[in-house]
Formats: structure tokens, C-alpha cells, sequence
């Protein structure tokens, strides 16, 4: 009897247990399933346009249509850089069929290895290219085996018809088509417009579904470009620049030709020049003791100098000089000087270009000797807190502003550090450095009745249905010289070519202004030279204006022997082009006075 009630208590006990863990069970059971009950119902409710559009990108194949780039076009609307139709080659792993014969005429086709397509074709991905930029010709004879799984998509690859012309103004782009140097980076968001979609429907398994509905977002071509280069005048000047590099052996020559007015630019060459399709053939070489990668003669070939580089102007800059003096009145055309054939200034001597000097000259005539003493005296009576002054108004210490990038600032004397020898040096254009870009731009803003233009390619930017044009606008600070001055300068420079250092720029029928240039280059030791010019025309209302600078010629190097022809002869093709007549009987003075 004890026994069967002690067993009969421990039989409640267990099924008192037993429903007791029952219980918790379903307690957690029951909160699991509330749980998840409430998690479905989130996601359904609160998550499902999130889920929606995962389950649609697991069933969709993506590819990019590439949108058309803008063209360029030169003032005249010329088309300097365009684009050509090439194909995009690409497979799709899990739509692959014959996986051997895919390889094989891919490799054949493209003249690739079979290991590197192999390593595309068996990678596991949605889409792997295997090669871009191919001819459209080609494409399309990989699209004709109908191959399952490759796809063949057409895509723009930039062409320019000039190959080389204004190279280091343009500018190209990469495998992406995307600008990398030049115009072409500068105006990337212009040109480069909004690539399209495909969206196709696969299956589970990734393969497309025959005959589904195909998704397409249509690219929109990028906007043209019209710029102030104009071809023509970009090739005689190009042409220039190429006989007398060869003529003299010079390392490079420079050219740039510009409306002094408002300062669009009209042409812009550095010689030699590169192949813009194709921008990575080199063509220049490391120089003797230099240790250069690829990557350097690269950035080398495509440096623009006339805007990236500094060089000491020498006696072109004595264009600011006279400026700031008869702007400040410390100097006047009839002012006389004497030149003994040197200066001294402090412990230095300072020589003149003429070993014997000049005697005694007054302003003008200093001006067209391109007289050092001269300059220097006026820079001394100028004195270092004026002269800086003009450097400020006339814009030198800051840059041009082009749009082009990596243009360079001016080197020059901080004023607390210029004393009287520095004073004097730059006062003729030595001891310091600016921009051939920053010089033609200062000496525009002086003869075109005191005006600091804004030099600039970009006139307007107009969208692929000519819908919208953006014309570009460019800042000019006008009075940095007065009208006086300008016009005084103006005589000056015209004497400077008709009877002075710069005759040899001389053209019958038309009055030209300008001056010569001759700066030797750091280290002094080494003799090595710049020759230049700068000429412009009419001289009393100039339409045009140019910049010419001879790195390194071999031989005679002083600018008004050398440099001033090239700007003379370029002149006499460019001006009537330009609608410029010649007048009749203007025949100039051709006095003997040296070159500079």
C-alpha cells in the first residue's frame, strides 16, 4: 500500500514535470513563432520594395550603353576632336555554353593568349570584359559566330582628324574615355555626357531568358565644345614653329598667337608636338645624365610649356618696365640717358647688350636699342615699392586664370628681399620667372588701351539635341594702365620693329609693334639661351598679337635675328586671312640699330 501511493506520487511528480517543460516549450515555441510571425510581416510591409528590388537585380543582367562624347570644334566650327564607333567584348560565365570554343576564337579574333581568356571566360562573374576599344569592324565578325554567352556591345573611342595639332592644348582621354590632360580634362563634365543601361531578365541560374522583355535606358550624348583655336592658324603656326626648330636645332619652340582685345586665344603650339591618337608612342628621350621612368618622358611629351613651365623673359619684359614708368611719370620719350656700356649698381656691373654702348639716347631711342642702363634707371627711379605696386596692377604676381590645368605661377623677388641689384635685373627682365602665357597676356592688357583680359579657349557649350547653349564668360579688369599710356606704348613698340632690335618683324604694307627678346638660361655657365619676340598688329589698334620663344637654338640665338622673322612671316599669312588688308605705300624705316 506504501509503496503504490509513493509510486502513484511519483508519477504526478513526473507528469508534473513533464507538462511543466511541455509548457515552457510551447511558451518559447509560441514566442519564437510570434517573432518571426512579426518579423514576416515587417519585411512584408515595411521591407518589401528593398527585397523587390534584390529579387529584380538576382534576375536582371546590367550593361552600360557608353554615351557619345562631345565634340570639339575650332571657332569655325571645324571638328577637332571626335569619336569613332569600337566595340566592348565581355562574357558571361553561366551563359556560356561551349566554354573551349569561346576560348579559342576569342583568341584568334582578338589576338590575345589563351591563358588570358581563359582566366575571363572560367572566372564567376556576372560580366567580365575581355577587351574594349576594338575596331567595330572586328566586333562585328565576333558578333556573327553567335557565340553563347559573349557579348558584343558598342561603345566611342576619341579620334582626332589633326593628329597632332594643338596636342598639348586638347588634351585626350583614357581607356575609359574619360579626359586625362588638357581641354579634354578641363572641360570633363561638358564633353563627357550620361552613359545608358541595358537590363535584360535571367534566370535562377544567370542565363538570359529568350525573348523577355528588355529594359533600356537610352544614353545622352555629352555636350560640343566650341573653342577660340582657330585650325588654320593653329597649322601656320605650327608650321613656323617646326622649320625654325629644325633650321636652329632647338630643344622646343613655343607659339602663342591671341586676340589682344579679349583675349581669346587663337593658337597655342609647343614643338615638337605629340600624336594624339595615339598619346603614349614617345617621342622625346631622357636628357644626357637623367635618370627618367617612362611615366616621366611621358609627362614630359605631354607638359605644355607655354603654360606649365617659367623662363626668364629677358628683354621682352622691358614692355612692363616702360609701362610702369610712363604710368608713374618718373620717365617721358624725350627723357635723355647715357650708356657707357654698363651700370653699376652697388658692388656689380651690369653690362649692355652693345659692348661699347650707346652714347647718349633719349627714352624712345633706348627702347628701340633695347638699352639695359636705360631700363635700369628707370626701374631706379621707379623704386621697389612702386615698381612692385605694378606688379600687382598689371597682374603678374598672380595667375592668367586660363582654363587649361597646371598652369604656373610667376617666380619672382619677394619685395622685402629686393634690393637694388634685384631691382635692377628685373627692371630688363633677369633674375626672376613667368609663364610665356602670363607675358603675352601683360603685354596685351598694355596695348590694348590698359584692359587686363582673361586668356581663354571656351566660347560655348551647346547640348547634343541644341536645345541649351552655355556660352562661357571670362573676367577683365579694366584701367591698369590709362588710354595715354597704352597709346604712348603703343608708338614705342612700333618704333622698336620699324627702326630699332625688332626691324627684322618688319612687314610692308602693315605696321607692326613688338620687341625682342635675348635671356640666358640658369646655370649661367652652361650658355645656353631663350630667343624670343613679341609682335602685334595693326600697332595702333591690334587685332592680333604673338609670342614666339626658341628654347636652346644652336648657333645665332639673339631673338630679333631669329625670333622676329618666324613672327614676320607668320604675320604675312595670318594677317590677311584674318580680313587684316595691307595698307599700300606703308613701307617702314629700316634704320642700323643692333638686335638685342
Amino acid at each position: 500500500m506504501y509503496q503504490w501511493l509513493s509510486g502513484g506520487v511519483e508519477m504526478n511528480r513526473n507528469q508534473s514535470y513533464h507538462r511543466g517543460r511541455i509548457g515552457i516549450v510551447c511558451l518559447i515555441s509560441g514566442l519564437l513563432m510570434t517573432g518571426l510571425t512579426g518579423r514576416l510581416g515587417y519585411l512584408m510591409i515595411f521591407r518589401s520594395e528593398h527585397y523587390s528590388q534584390m529579387a529584380e537585380a538576382l534576375h536582371q543582367r546590367e550593361r552600360t550603353i557608353k554615351a557619345a562624347r562631345g565634340r570639339i570644334l575650332d571657332r569655325n566650327g571645324t571638328v577637332i576632336a571626335d569619336n569613332r564607333t569600337v566595340c566592348t567584348i565581355s562574357v558571361i560565365h553561366n551563359q556560356i555554353t561551349d566554354k573551349e570554343q569561346v576560348i579559342r576564337v576569342l583568341s584568334e579574333a582578338l589576338g590575345l593568349s589563351q591563358e588570358n581568356v581563359r582566366k575571363k571566360v572560367e572566372k564567376y562573374s556576372a560580366r567580365e570584359i575581355v577587351a574594349t576599344n576594338v575596331d567595330k569592324e572586328l566586333g562585328d565578325q565576333v558578333r556573327n559566330y553567335r557565340l553563347n554567352g559573349v557579348k558584343v556591345d558598342e561603345d566611342y573611342k576619341r579620334y582626332y582628324p589633326y593628329g597632332s595639332l594643338a596636342s598639348k592644348v586638347l588634351g585626350f582621354t583614357g581607356g575609359d574615355n574619360q579626359g586625362i590632360i588638357g581641354l579634354e580634362v578641363k572641360y570633363e563634365s561638358w564633353l563627357k555626357g550620361q552613359n545608358g543601361l541595358i537590363l535584360t531578365q535571367a534566370d535562377a541560374a544567370g542565363v538570359e531568358i529568350d525573348n523577355a522583355f528588355e529594359d533600356r535606358v537610352e544614353p545622352v550624348a555629352g555636350a560640343d565644345l566650341t573653342i577660340s583655336l582657330d585650325v588654320n592658324i593653329q597649322t601656320y603656326a605650327q608650321q613656323a614653329a617646326l622649320k625654325v626648330m629644325e633650321e636652329k636645332g632647338a630643344k622646343r619652340v613655343s607659339v602663342i598667337v591671341m586676340n589682344p582685345q579679349d583675349g581669346q586665344i587663337l593658337a597655342m603650339v609647343n614643338v615638337p608636338e605629340f600624336d594624339l591618337n595615339h598619346p603614349f608612342d614617345l617621342n622625346v628621350e631622357p636628357e644626357e645624365g637623367a635618370a627618367a621612368t617612362r611615366q616621366d618622358l611621358l609627362n614630359q611629351m605631354w607638359r605644355n610649356p607655354s603654360i606649365n613651365d617659367t623662363y626668364e623673359p629677358g628683354s621682352t619684359f622691358k614692355i612692363i618696365t616702360a609701362a610702369a614708368g610712363l604710368e608713374e611719370g618718373v620717365v617721358r620719350l624725350e627723357d635723355t640717358f647715357s650708356c657707357p656700356g654698363f651700370r653699376i649698381v652697388e658692388d656689380r656691373k651690369i653690362r649692355c647688350h652693345k659692348v661699347g654702348g650707346h652714347g647718349s639716347e633719349t627714352f624712345l631711342q633706348g627702347a628701340m636699342n633695347s638699352c639695359n642702363p636705360v631700363f635700369i634707371d628707370v626701374g631706379q627711379r621707379l623704386g621697389v615699392d612702386r615698381y612692385y605696386h605694378y606688379f600687382s596692377q598689371f597682374g603678374l604676381l598672380g595667375k592668367t586664370g586660363i582654363d587649361l590645368p597646371g598652369e604656373a605661377s610667376t617666380i619672382m623677388h619677394k619685395k622685402e628681399n629686393m634690393g637694388l641689384v634685384e631691382l635692377a635685373t628685373v627692371s630688363f627682365g633677369q633674375s626672376f620667372q613667368i609663364t610665356p602665357l602670363q607675358l603675352i597676356t601683360t603685354a596685351s592688357s598694355i596695348v590694348n588701351g590698359g584692359n587686363r583680359v582673361t586668356p581663354h579657349f571656351g566660347i560655348q557649350a551647346v547640348s547634343a539635341d541644341e536645345t541649351a547653349i552655355h556660352k562661357f564668360s571670362y573676367p577683365v579688369r579694366e584701367g591698369i594702365v590709362s588710354e595715354e599710356t597704352s597709346s604712348t606704348m603703343r608708338g614705342i613698340l612700333e618704333h622698336v620693329v620699324a627702326e630699332g632690335s625688332g626691324k627684322k618683324a618688319s612687314l610692308d604694307g602693315y605696321r607692326i609693334g613688338g620687341k625682342t627678346a635675348t635671356s640666358e638660361k640658369l646655370p649661367r655657365s652652361l650658355k645656353k639661351y631663350i630667343s624670343s619676340f613679341l609682335g602685334f598688329a595693326p600697332a595702333d589698334d591690334p587685332e592680333v598679337i604673338a609670342l614666339i620663344t626658341i628654347d636652346e637654338p644652336v648657333g645665332i640665338y639673339y631673338g630679333g635675328t631669329i625670333a622676329a622673322p618666324v613672327i614676320a612671316d607668320l604675320f604675312a599669312t595670318i594677317l590677311p586671312y584674318m580680313g587684316i588688308e595691307a595698307e599700300k605705300g606703308t613701307v617702314h624705316t629700316m634704320a642700323n640699330h643692333s638686335a638685342d
